[in-house]
C-alpha cells in the first residue's frame, strides 16, 4: 500500500520547497542587516560613547556633540512606570535654569531611597541625551546607555541567520527525500529543523554572556560540533525505526460509550474530507461538523474495511497534523480508498469501533 516512488516531487512537496526557500532567504537577508548594518551601527556608538571624555568648561553646552556634558540639577519627581516586565521608573530633573528633563532607570524608586523629589543630582548628556545621573555619589546609567545594545541585534541576527538557513537547508534537501519518502514527518527533514532550532536558540542567547560579537559567534561555532552529534545519534535511531514497512501497530480499543474528538474521514474518489470530528462508539463511526457529535452526523458504510495504519503522506488528498501526531487508517469500502485520520491517541477508538461494527454484521448474516 505505499506509495510508488517517482522521479519528480509532489505538488505539495514543490509547494513547501519553495516556501522554504523563500521564507529561509528572507531571514537570511533580515540576518545579514541586523548583523552587518545594525549590530555594527549600535558597537560604533558604544565606542564613541566610552572614548567620549567631559566637555570644555567654554562649550556652548547644547549637548549635542561628542562630549560628556554634565550638570548639577535636582529632581522633581518620579514615576515608576507600569506593565512592564522589567521594573523602571522616570525621573523628572531640574536644572539650575528651570528647564526640566526626563529619563528612566531600570529598577523602581523604592530600590533607590536617595531618589527623592528635592534631591541634589548630576546629570550627563551625550549626543542630547541622559546617560547617567549621579545620585548621592553613586552612578545610575540611564536606560538610554548605549553599552551593550549591540547584544539584542547581534542575538536576533544570529537566531535568523540559523534559522532561515535551516529553511533553506529543507528546501535543498526535500528536493532528495521527496524521491524516497512520502512521509510528511521524515527523519531526515525533522532532525536536522530541530538540531536548526536548538543552533538558532543558543545564537539568540550567545551574546548575552560574551563581551563582544566575536565571542558570540565562537560560542555558537562551539556549539555545532554538539549538535551535530546529538543529531547523528537521532538520526542513527530514528532511521532505524523508520526502516522497511511504516505500518504502525496498534490494539484496537472498544469504546463503552460514544466518544467525539477532532478528525476527517477522506474518500479517494471525491479527494474531499468530511466532517472535522469523529464519533466513535459501539458499533458506529461517523463523521460531523459538530463538535459535540450530536447532529450532522454521517455515518460510515457498514462495508469499510480497515487495513492499516501508518504516517500521513504528502500525497493524500487532505492533511490534517493535528500538532504533528497524526495518524492515517487505509480502509477499503467496495474497491474504493478510505482514509481516516486524527490525534494518534483517538486511533484506537476509531479501530474498535470498526471492529465491533465488523462483529454486527457477522451476528446478522
Amino acid at each position: 500500500m505505499t506509495p510508488a516512488k517517482t522521479d519528480r516531487p509532489h505538488p505539495r512537496i514543490r509547494t513547501a520547497i519553495r516556501s522554504a526557500a523563500v521564507f529561509g532567504a528572507l531571514c537570511v537577508l533580515a540576518a545579514a542587516w541586523l548583523l552587518l548594518v545594525s549590530t555594527r551601527g549600535a558597537l560604533d556608538e558604544e565606542r564613541a560613547f566610552r572614548a567620549a571624555v567631559g566637555c570644555a568648561a567654554d562649550g556652548d553646552g547644547d549637548g549635542d556633540d561628542d562630549c560628556l556634558r554634565t550638570v548639577a540639577a535636582r529632581i522633581d519627581r518620579t514615576e515608576r512606570e507600569t506593565g512592564r516586565k522589567t521594573p523602571r521608573y522616570r525621573l523628572y530633573v531640574v536644572e539650575a535654569d528651570g528647564t526640566t528633563h526626563r529619563t528612566h532607570l531600570k529598577g523602581s524608586p523604592q530600590d533607590h531611597p536617595v531618589a527623592r523629589a528635592g534631591a541634589g543630582v548630576e546629570v550627563t548628556y551625550w549626543r542630547g541625551r541622559i546617560r547617567y545621573v549621579d545620585i548621592a555619589s553613586v552612578r545610575r546609567y540611564t536606560t538610554a546607555d548605549p553599552r551593550g545594545d549591540y547584544k539584542i541585534f547581534c542575538a536576533a541576527g544570529l537566531a535568523l541567520g540559523v534559522y532561515g538557513t535551516v529553511f533553506l537547508w529543507c528546501g535543498f534537501w526535500s528536493t532528495k527525500v521527496s524521491h524516497a519518502s512520502v512521509r510528511m514527518n521524515t527523519w531526515q527533514i525533522g532532525v536536522p529543523v530541530s538540531g536548526g532550532l536548538g543552533l538558532a536558540a543558543i545564537g539568540a542567547v550567545a551574546p548575552f554572556p560574551t563581551d563582544s560579537p566575536g565571542a558570540a559567534f565562537r560560542l555558537v561555532a562551539l556549539s555545532v560540533p554538539v549538535v551535530v552529534a546529538v543529531c547523528s545519534v537521532a538520526a542513527l535511531i530514528l532511521r532505524r525505526r523508520q526502516r522497511g514497512d511504516d505500518t504502525i501497530a496498534l490494539t484496537p480499543s472498544v469504546p463503552d460509550r460514544e466518544r467525539c474528538f477532532p478528525g476527517l474521514i477522506v474518500s479517494e474518489a471525491s479527494h474531499t474530507g468530511t466532517g472535522g470530528y469523529l464519533v466513535a462508539g459501539p458499533g458506529v463511526l461517523a463523521s460531523t461538523v459538530d463538535p459535540t457529535g450530536a447532529s450532522f452526523r454521517h455515518e460510515v458504510s457498514p462495508g469499510l474495511t480497515p487495513i492499516r495504519v501508518r504516517p500521513p503522506y504528502w500525497t493524500d488528498p487532505v492533511r490534517a497534523d493535528y500538532g504533528g501526531r497524526s495518524l492515517v487508517l487505509e480502509c477499503e469500502d467496495e474497491g474504493v480508498r478510505v482514509l481516516v485520520v486524527t490525534h494518534r491517541k483517538h486511533m484506537p477508538r476509531v479501530l474498535g469501533a470498526l471492529q465491533t461494527m465488523g462483529r454486527e454484521r457477522k451476528v446478522r448474516r
